[in-house]
């Protein structure tokens, strides 16, 4: 007897059972050739993209751009220099004081701009791929750099050197709070001082590296200055990273295809092994006070190994700081009713969608020296149109 066809569901299920077993055989030559097919999707149907799914892309590499330009001046004066990015001489002292948060700073520095940047490439290729326009901000690279030792000296999309850098990303993943559910939850700051005024987190010139010396002990040939330099790029660092790994979980519920619903939770992996590695390492911070003459902003970092740690019942204070809790605390989620549970915060369009990480970004002094005012215009527009996106079933 014949499948019965009288039903939509009878309907899919038999052209399916059909195209798997006719599909069989073709994967077989496919596979026994060494090839695969250049989208090999898990999304039965192969819908096309729809408007959202290119907007939330278009926005995520529009960030990853953002990030690889501020992690090149990172790694042009503090990673390693080889062929795999475009490779400088290097600034042996800024990278020293590195040193003193991690000896494998370098590296980590090196590795993570490589991988924004193989996410900003990733994405733009896909986007034309499925013949939707990729982003370039490159017009936009008109901020003066770093003429420091080791710098290419371009002109920058992004400015490190006045930041202001919110740190409450320390205790909210050290406390039970939550900032999507628990709307008052207040968060204390890491580093107080880093949260006002602005501040350098790479040597400007030569100057900033004057007095210092290479050593196997950077805690004492590195000046005072210099360290402070390099400790408010050791939290910069995990601000970026905890950005992108809540911005990727809040878009990839509003994604349609699961071809790139893969994408996002794939990249945004690598976006959360970023943060924890960095958040890891910014707590080996020594206790110190800078004032820096130019942008007269006073940083203090403190022994934060020795700060606050678990509470019990857990901090609903958001004073939990102690420097190696770097896995996320148990936090509310939903309901209080199903107790606790260890997740990434926020993952809410108000607090972590794209127009909440473009304020971010613009807070933390990342676009200062921006004269081309169409640049915030045409991000915010790839920001909302990514926020307006909506999944369909």
């Amino acid at each position: 007897m014949g499948m019965q066809m009288g039903g939509r569901n009878n309907r899919r299920r038999f052209f399916k059972q059909g195209a798997m077993a006719a599909g069989t055989a073709a994967l077989g030559t496919l596979l026994a050739r060494g090839g695969m097919p250049v989208f090999a999707a898990d999304d039965e149907d192969r819908r096309p993209l729809t408007r959202g799914d290119i907007a939330i892309l278009r926005f995520l590499a529009a960030a990853e751009e953002i990030e690889s330009d501020l992690w090149l001046q990172y790694t042009e004066l503090g990673g390693v220099q080889d062929s795999e990015l475009p490779a400088t001489s290097g600034n042996a002292l800024y990278t020293n004081a590195l040193t003193i948060l991690d000896g494998d700073m370098p590296q980590y520095i090196h590795d993570n701009t490589d991988d924004e940047f193989s996410h900003v490439r990733f994405l733009n290729n896909y986007l034309a791929a499925k013949g939707a326009e990729p982003v370039d901000l490159s017009r936009f690279a008109n901020i003066p750099g770093s003429t420091a030792t080791g710098s290419s000296g371009k002109p920058r999309l992004t400015n490190l050197t006045k930041l202001t850098i919110d740190t409450s990303f320390w205790s909210r993943y050290r406390s039970i709070t939550n900032p999507d559910f628990d709307r008052n939850a207040q968060f204390v700051q890491a580093v107080p001082s880093l949260s006002v005024g602005q501040h350098t987190a790479i040597p400007r010139s030569d100057d900033d590296v004057a007095g210092s010396s290479v050593s196997d002990d950077p805690a004492t040939s590195i000046s005072t200055h210099l360290q402070a330099i390099a400790f408010t790029a050791g939290f910069h660092f995990a601000f970026i990273e905890q950005g992108g790994t809540s911005l990727y979980a809040t878009m990839a519920q509003k994604v349609s295809s699961l071809e790139v619903l893969r994408i996002v939770l794939s990249i945004g992996g690598s976006e959360i092994m970023h943060f924890q590695t960095w958040q890891d390492k910014a707590g080996n911070a020594l206790p110190l006070t800078d004032t820096d003459p130019i942008n007269r902003s006073t940083v203090t970092f403190a022994d934060l190994t020795k700060a606050q740690g678990e509470t019990d019942p857990e901090s609903l204070k958001g004073d939990t700081l102690q420097a190696n809790l770097i896995m996320p605390e148990p936090a509310h989620f939903l309901d209080p009713s199903l107790g606790a549970v260890a997740i990434i915060r926020p993952s809410s369009v108000a607090n972590s969608g794209a127009v909440a990480a473009v304020r971010a970004l613009t807070a933390d002094g990342l676009f200062v020296g921006q004269p081309d005012r169409t640049f915030f215009s045409f991000l915010m527009q790839l920001a909302e149109a990514a926020d307006a996106a909506r999944r369909q079933l």
